[in-house]
């Protein structure tokens, strides 16, 4: 069931907040050791948090939301009182003082903390395997990746172990996962949630959005989490319409832009093409409008990405310098200097991925390089951003693959950075243009791995998204599949 009839069955007294933490809790214990999504598992935490939910509706409080609905938090998000690590050694034993907003937004929800899941350290990665504990592993095949950065939350939702859980976006890292894992994941548009008590990889990029089963309950996630906050200047003062209200709505006469260069891709895999395209003429027989639309810089996004993203991380990375807090390397002797303790500890705590994309970005701002590269790169992201500009004047929506391929192996291209990068081709310039995008799944290649489906929004136009993702998800009932059941054994 979803979020809407789990609350209505509460609050009728059919079920309780503790069964259903119960519930989820015991599929946690069934399946976590082939899975790995969680690094914390907060079980006395999820029954307090449950028992408030039963106390308050016994008493006959009205109840909030998201009353008892179990969820998980990826652990680059601060939890009062709980370990905030990023899968970094660097942070292994930090323990944040404060709550983020969007966290802080559901606990007043009535929403019930399952644990923190796993993630690419800093939410540097597309697979997983960067985390310093170990990456977690796809519930549809344990030798696939879940996909990164976000892999362990969509993983959790996947193989039932919480109902739904957030992840952040800075390059694709709720698309791409959700994509390998058969889930749906929503980024939102750049500004409509805040990233306060997100520990950042790229602020000018980066942004928090849902994980669920269907489409219906990441829009009720996205509902709570969504609004203006004063403690991010980055977020947006405008008003949060009712998402759940535009799922219902007619898609009859919607035009649906499907980007060229999405499809002519060489890299693209043709079940994920053929799957893709189906999808479209399914949302034709539907009432849409199909277009053929072109954004020329699309492919330029990749190159763009890794100048910006990396020379923002170098900056937001500094801070961990094994003084104020974090990780920090034993002296080797009395006379050691500050300069080389910082270097020691930086080197031991950050991992390889995390250190390259520093030493990239540092270069990207030195002196004499800083107009060649971060500058031009902030050009062409402009010139992006007018490419779906102009595409919108003529579209309400746009259609593309999630990614170019389905779930690979692990170690598939732990020796080759650039085909890892690549992944995330076709989810980076929604991020660079900031603007809200949705993977959804839309059928299965022959070795039944899920293939995501891509709808990308204009600016703050999350319900218009929602709107064609639900109408498309009831008509196809693709999710009606589920992972791998031998995983409960």
């Amino acid at each position: 069931m979803g979020i809407a009839e789990w609350r209505a069955q509460l609050r009728r007294g059919e079920v309780s907040a503790r069964e259903l933490t119960e519930t989820h809790l015991a599929r946690i214990a069934a399946v976590e050791p082939s899975v790995h999504a969680y690094l914390e598992v907060t079980a006395e935490r999820a029954r307090a948090d449950a028992d408030r939910i039963d106390a308050a509706r016994a008493a006959g409080e009205p109840l909030p939301p998201l009353a008892g609905v179990p969820l998980a938090i990826k652990d680059n998000l601060c939890t009062k009182g709980i370990r905030t690590t990023c899968s970094s050694r660097m942070l292994e034993n930090f323990v944040p003082p404060y709550e983020s907003t969007v966290t802080e937004r559901l606990w007043a929800a009535g929403a019930v903390l399952l644990g923190k899941t796993n993630l690419d350290e800093f939410a540097m990665g597309s697979s997983t395997e960067t985390s310093a504990f170990g990456p977690s592993r796809n519930p549809w095949n344990p030798e696939r990746v879940p996909g990164g950065s976000s892999g362990g939350s969509a993983a959790a939702v996947a193989a039932g172990e919480c109902w739904a859980a957030l992840g952040s976006d800075t390059g694709g890292s709720i698309r791409q996962p959700a994509s390998f894992c058969g889930v749906v994941g929503l980024k939102p548009t750049y500004g409509r949630v805040s990233r306060w008590g997100l520990v950042a990889f790229a602020s000018s990029l980066d942004q928090v959005g849902p994980f669920s089963t269907s489409v219906a309950d990441a829009a009720e996630i996205l509902q709570a989490i969504a609004g203006a906050d004063r403690r991010d200047a980055t977020c947006l003062n405008a008003p949060v319409p009712d998402y759940s209200a535009a799922l219902g709505q007619p898609v009859r006469g919607l035009r649906v832009g499907l980007i060229r260069e999405c499809f002519d891709q060489p890299g693209l895999d043709p079940q994920v093409k053929a799957s893709v395209l189906a999808a479209a003429a399914r949302l034709e027989s539907l009432g849409c409008e199909l277009v053929e639309v072109s954004c020329p810089r699309f492919e330029d996004g990749i190159a763009t990405y890794y100048v910006i993203a990396p020379s923002e991380a170098s900056a937001n990375l500094a801070r961990y310098d094994g003084v104020k807090y974090g990780f920090r390397a034993e002296a080797p002797g009395s006379g050691d200097s500050l300069a080389a303790m910082t270097a020691r500890s930086r080197a031991q705590g950050f991992g390889a991925e995390v250190q390259r994309r520093i030493l990239i970005g540092t270069y990207a701002l030195s002196a004499g390089y800083v107009d060649a590269f971060y500058r031009k790169a902030q050009q062409v992201r402009t010139l992006i951003r007018r490419d779906f500009d102009a595409a919108f004047a003529g579209v309400d929506v746009l259609l593309t693959p999630t990614s170019p391929t389905t779930a690979f192996r692990f170690g598939a291209h732990s020796d080759d950075p650039l085909a890892m990068y690549l992944a995330d081709l076709l989810t980076i310039p929604a991020n660079l243009a900031g603007l809200p995008a949705l993977s959804l799944p839309c059928g299965f290649d022959q070795e039944g791995l899920p293939i995501g489906l891509q709808l990308i929004g204009d600016v703050l136009q999350e319900e218009r998204l929602l709107q064609v993702a639900h109408a498309y998800e009831q008509e196809a009932k693709v999710l009606e599949q589920r992972p791998l059941a031998a995983l409960a054994a």
